[in-house]
């Protein structure tokens, strides 16, 4: 088992990347209180979509950042909602897209999308100066995966801007055939595990989840600027 999640852990870092010893970014979150998840529960995977170039800005805007890392509060309740998706379905698992995020990336995302009016670009990406609850460390963006981490189909991609990613407009999606029963039943089994662990959807994203609200999220932490 140890082997395993070794080999899974390779498999879900960029190689190039890959190296035992913090670099200073990471250093700095963990100095300011923040944990790395897969030292709370080591059977989470992650695939930290911004550290690469799979994400909606082509782009690697994390830099030396490989781990995934919540305020050890949200961490726990990630850890309860991996073990309440593990108890119902056994061979899955949670797959991490993204935990926290600076508030000097939240800027570089908000500018990668110019082709929306900042009204409209706020159902993708928070405002950097209001603060995305990310940039607390206690939002998550996930999905669920096999235990040999395939993820699961749930419509769309991770990042995906349109009305099929969208948990408000499922039925909708479901009445025009752009989105299955299968992929409805495939998010709500993430939805069930998050909310099992203490976590809340949002309307505009099948893998978004917060832990607070943003105000509860200023209230108890400061933001995360670097």
């Amino acid at each position: 088992m140890k082997f395993l999640l070794f080999s899974l852990t390779l498999l879900f870092t960029n190689p190039a990347k890959l190296t035992t010893a913090l670099c200073p970014d990471e250093a700095n979150l963990e100095k300011a209180g923040l944990v790395d998840i897969q030292k709370v529960d080591p059977s989470l995977l992650v695939d930290l979509k911004y550290s690469t170039t799979d994400n909606f800005v082509k782009k690697d805007v994390y830099g030396c950042i490989t781990r995934c890392y919540l305020q050890p509060d949200v961490a726990q309740k990630l850890k309860k909602a991996q073990e309440h998706l593990r108890k119902n379905h056994p061979n899955y698992r949670l797959l991490v897209y993204d935990g926290v995020r600076s508030r000097k990336v939240q800027w570089k995302l908000w500018e990668a999308l110019p082709q929306y009016a900042p009204k409209y670009r706020t159902n993708y990406v928070a405002h950097p100066t209001r603060g995305s609850i990310h940039n607390y460390g206690c939002a998550v963006d996930l999905t669920v995966a096999t235990a040999d981490g395939k993820a699961l189909d749930m419509g769309t991609p991770f990042d995906f801007f349109g009305n099929e990613a969208y948990p408000r407009k499922e039925d909708e999606m479901l009445r025009q055939g752009k989105i299955t029963k299968e992929h409805v039943k495939n998010r709500q089994i993430l939805r069930d595990a998050m909310q099992a662990g203490g976590f809340m959807g949002i309307t505009s994203e099948w893998w978004h989840f917060n832990a607070m609200s943003l105000a509860q999220a200023k209230l108890k932490y400061t933001i995360v600027e670097e």
